[in-house]
C-alpha cells in the first residue's frame, strides 16, 4: 500500500478540501494543510484542543491560534504565491505514517527556474512543538526576499477572538502573544529561525497583526538555503530554545509513530485502495487523539478548524472510541473520563430543562457545557436563524454516553473507572430517561415521546425506534451494575420502567416504523426530494424542509439500531429494514454510510457492505461532500467516518466480538476478492495480529516487526 496522499492541485477552489486531506496534528493543536504563503482567505489555521471563546452573540467556538509557519518568497517585486502566481509545476505530500507533509514548487524565474520545498510536523513527542523547514534553490542567480513570520490576523468563523496580538523579537526568534476579548486568556507563539546557507541579518517587518523576519538572498546554482524553524504553539517559548534541534526531533517524532502504527495499522490483501484508505482514516483519527492521560475527547471535525464549534458529539463514543479501545485503551479511557468529568454539565442541562438525572451536551465544550443554539440554521433564502432541536431533543446523546462507558468496562475489565464516578454517570443517565417516559392513559406502558433521533431531517417524533431501544440499554446497564446494587428505590423503578417500554416491533414484513407515522408520509426517494430544493445550500429538516414531510432521511436511523443490536432481530428483519430504508436515505451526513455497512455485514452481504464502506473510507481522500447546512459552513475532517471505517474492517467484515477481558471471537464476512485482513489488537501492554481469511481467524503476539 502506499503511506503518501500526494496533490498537484493548487487552484483556489480545492484549498478547503486541501487544508482537511493534508492536516497534521498532534492531539494538542492541529495545523491545516494550507501552503506557507497561504493566509486566512485560505482557511489557514492552527487549531487549539479545548480552547474556547465567544464574541458577542456569535457561536462560541475553539481558537485558532496565530501560524507561525507563515513565509513567503518575492522575486522582482512579485509574491511567489500559489494560485496567484502559475507555477512551472507543485506537489504536495502528506507522508501519513510519519505524519510529516511536503511540499515542492518550482517558478521561471528572469534567468532560469526556481524551486521552494517545505517540510512540516507536529511533534508528536513534544505536543507543544511545530517544527518546519523551507528551502530555496534556483538554476540560475537569483535574487530574492525571504519572509519568516508569525500571521496572527487569524481565520474566524463566528470572531474575531482576539483583541491584540503583540510581537517580539529577539535575534532570530520571533514571538507574538495573543490576548482573547474580554478575557485574561493568552495564546503565546513563538518561531525561532536558523538560516543555512546565506548570511547576513533580518530585517524586522511588521504589517497588521503580522510580523516577520525578512532576508535579502541571491541565490545560485548547485546551492541551496535552508530555514529551520522550531516552534511552540500555546507552549512557553523556552521548549523551543531548550529543543534538540530539527533532526532529533523529527528522529523522536517519527518513532512516536512507529509506536502508534505498531498497535493499530491494518493491512488488507486484495485491496490497496481499501488498505490505503483505512490508515490514513487512522491517520487522522490519531492525529486529533488526546495522549496527555487526562480526561479529553476527540471533536466531530477533529482540529482541521471551527466547524461544529470545536464540540464533542456522541460521534466519539458511537463511532471513534471502537479503535482506540481495541488498539489504545488509555485513549479510550480519556474519552470516557471526558463524560465522567463533564457529569456536572449534564446534570446541570437536564435541570434546566426540568428533567431528573443527566443530559448530555449534543454540542459539548469544557465542563459540559452545551454549545448547541436553539437556531443551529440560517435559511438561505430570507437570512433569518431556523429553530432546530437538536439541543433540547436529541436525548439519545446520554445513552451514547453510557454505551460507551460500557463497552469500554466490558472489553477492558476496568471497573476502576465506575467507582471515579462512572456508576454514578450510569445511574444520572437511567434517572434522566425515566423523567422523560410518558404513560398514555389508554395504553399500560411507557413511551419516549417529543424526540430527535439519528435523523435530523425529522424533528419532534413520537416513539424513535433508535432513541428508545438506547433507553432501554442504559436501564439494562444500570440494572446489571453491581456498584448501584444500593439504590434500591431507582431499581425498582427501572425494572418496571424496563419492563413496560414500549419498543417498535417489526411488522409482517420484517419492518420496524422509524417512529410513530413514519410509514404514512410521502414515499419519495433523495433525487426527487433533491429536486424540488430552489438552491442547493437549503437545509431539508426541520418544519419548513423538503424532506419534513416524506419518508427521506439524513441518515442512518433504525440502520443504526440494528447494526448496533444485531442479535435481537433475525437476518431476514436486519435484510428487509436495509432494503427499505436505505434507498430512502440521502446520506447527508458522514455517519451514515458506515452504518449501513455494518448492517449488510450483519446479514451476511458483504457485497452490499462494501460500496458504503468505501464510502466512510475515502471521505477525506475524495474531498467534496456537503460543505454547507443553510449559510452555516460545516466543512472539515471527518473523524466519525474515520473511525466507521475501522468499525466495518474490524466488527464488519472480520467479525470481530469483545467477549471480556481483552479477549476476542470472530466472525469473517469479507468481500469477494479480498484474501485476508490483518489487526493489530492492543491492550496496552501486549499486541496480537488477528489473521482473518474466508475460512477463519488465527490470532497470534505480535512478533518485532517494522511497518
Amino acid at each position: 500500500m502506499s503511506w503518501t496522499v500526494t496533490t498537484s492541485d493548487y487552484a483556489a477552489e480545492g484549498v478547503a478540501d486541501n487544508g482537511n486531506r493534508f492536516l497534521i496534528g498532534n492531539g494538542v493543536f492541529g495545523v491545516r494543510g494550507t501552503l506557507e504563503e497561504h493566509r486566512k482567505d485560505a482557511l489557514t489555521a492552527v487549531n487549539l484542543a479545548g480552547l474556547y471563546d465567544q464574541v458577542g452573540d456569535g457561536w462560541r467556538e475553539p481558537l485558532n491560534a496565530p501560524n507561525p509557519l507563515y513565509t513567503l518568497v518575492t522575486e522582482g517585486g512579485e509574491a511567489l504565491s500559489l494560485p496567484e502566481r502559475e507555477p512551472l509545476s507543485h506537489l504536495q505530500t502528506l507522508d501519513f505514517h510519519s505524519a510529516v507533509m511536503e511540499r515542492r514548487t518550482t517558478w521561471k524565474t528572469e534567468g532560469g527556474i526556481l524551486e521552494a520545498a517545505a517540510w512540516r510536523f507536529a511533534s508528536l513527542s513534544s505536543p507543544g512543538l511545530l517544527c518546519a523547514k523551507f528551502r530555496l534553490t534556483a538554476t540560475a542567480p537569483t535574487r530574492v526576499t525571504l519572509d519568516a513570520g508569525i500571521d496572527g490576523d487569524v481565520w474566524d468563523i463566528h470572531g474575531p477572538h482576539y483583541e491584540s496580538v503583540e510581537f517580539s523579537c529577539k535575534g532570530t526568534s520571533l514571538s507574538c502573544i495573543a490576548r482573547v476579548q474580554n478575557s485574561t486568556l493568552t495564546v503565546p507563539v513563538t518561531r525561532l529561525c536558523t538560516l543555512e546557507g546565506a548570511e547576513g541579518t533580518p530585517e524586522l517587518i511588521k504589517f497588521d497583526r503580522l510580523a516577520a523576519l525578512r532576508w535579502t538572498l541571491d541565490l545560485h546554482p548547485g546551492h541551496a538555503v535552508t530555514l529551520t524553524s522550531i516552534c511552540t504553539v500555546n507552549a512557553p517559548p523556552e521548549l523551543a530554545l531548550d529543543a534538540p534541534g530539527y533532526d532529533a526531533l523529527l528522529t523522536e517524532h517519527r518513532a512516536a509513530w512507529e509506536e502508534v502504527w505498531r498497535r493499530s495499522a491494518v493491512e488488507i490483501d486484495g485491496d490497496e485502495e481499501a488498505e490505503t484508505a483505512v490508515n490514513y482514516s487512522l491517520y487522522q483519527l490519531n492525529a486529533a487523539a488526546p495522549r496527555d492521560g487526562g480526561a479529553r475527547s476527540i471533536p466531530a471535525r477533529g482540529l482541521s478548524g471551527q466547524t461544529y464549534k470545536g464540540a464533542i458529539f456522541w460521534d466519539s463514543e458511537l463511532f471513534m472510541l471502537d479503535y482506540f479501545l481495541h488498539t489504545q485503551p488509555e485513549v479510550a479511557r480519556s474519552l470516557v473520563r471526558y463524560r465522567i468529568d463533564t457529569l456536572p454539565g449534564a446534570l446541570e442541562k437536564a435541570r434546566q430543562y426540568g428533567h431528573e438525572g443527566a443530559f448530555y451536551a449534543w454540542e459539548s465544550q469544557e465542563g459540559g457545557r452545551d454549545a448547541c443554539s436553539d437556531y443551529n440554521v440560517v435559511d438561505v433564502f430570507t437570512g433569518r436563524p431556523v429553530r432546530t432541536y437538536f439541543r433540547d431533543k436529541q436525548v439519545h446523546i446520554s445513552a451514547a454516553v453510557v454505551w460507551a462507558l460500557i463497552r469500554y468496562v466490558n472489553h477492558t475489565g476496568d471497573r476502576a473507572i465506575l467507582r471515579e464516578g462512572g456508576a454514578e454517570v450510569v445511574a444520572q443517565c437511567a434517572r434522566f430517561y425515566l423523567s422523560l417516559l410518558v404513560k398514555p392513559l389508554c395504553r399500560e406502558r411507557y413511551e419516549l415521546r417529543d424526540v430527535l433521533g439519528p435523523d435530523e431531517y425529522h424533528e419532534r417524533v413520537d416513539n424513535n425506534a433508535y432513541t428508545s431501544r438506547m433507553a432501554a440499554f442504559v436501564f439494562d446497564a444500570a440494572l446489571a451494575m453491581p456498584e448501584l446494587a444500593g439504590e434500591a428505590g431507582l431499581l425498582a423503578r427501572l425494572r418496571d420502567a424496563r419492563e413496560k417500554l414500549y419498543l417498535p416491533a417489526p411488522d409482517d414484513k420484517g419492518l420496524i416504523e422509524q417512529f410513530d407515522g413514519y410509514f404514512a408520509l410521502e414515499d419519495v426517494v433523495p433525487a426527487q426530494v433533491r429536486a424540488r430544493l430552489q438552491d442547493p445550500r437549503e437545509y431539508w429538516g426541520g418544519s419548513h424542509g423538503v424532506a419534513g414531510d416524506t419518508q427521506v432521511i439524513k441518515q442512518a436511523d433504525v440502520a443504526a439500531l440494528l447494526a448496533l443490536f444485531p442479535g435481537e432481530h433475525t437476518p431476514r428483519e436486519l435484510e428487509a429494514n436495509w432494503r427499505y430504508y436505505e434507498p430512502r436515505t440521502e446520506h447527508g451526513s458522514s455517519l451514515s454510510a458506515c452504518m449501513y455497512a455494518m448492517l449488510a455485514c450483519r446479514f451476511g452481504r458483504s457485497d452490499l457492505a462494501l460500496p458504503f464502506f468505501h464510502q466512510t473510507a475515502t471521505a477525506e481522500l475524495r474531498g467534496g461532500g456537503k460543505q454547507w447546512a443553510g449559510l452555516v459552513y460545516i466543512g472539515g475532517s471527518h473523524l466519525a467516518a474515520a473511525g466507521g471505517a475501522w468499525k466495518v474492517l474490524a466488527e464488519g467484515f472480520a467479525g470481530l466480538r469483545a467477549t471480556g477481558g481483552h479477549g476476542y471471537a470472530f466472525t469473517p464476512c469479507l468481500p469477494e476478492g479480498w484474501r485476508r485482513v490483518r489487526l493489530r489488537l492492543s491492550d496496552g501492554k501486549s499486541i496480537q495480529i488477528a489473521e482473518i481469511t474466508h475460512t477463519g481467524t488465527v490470532l497470534r503476539p505480535l512478533e518485532e516487526e517494522h511497518i
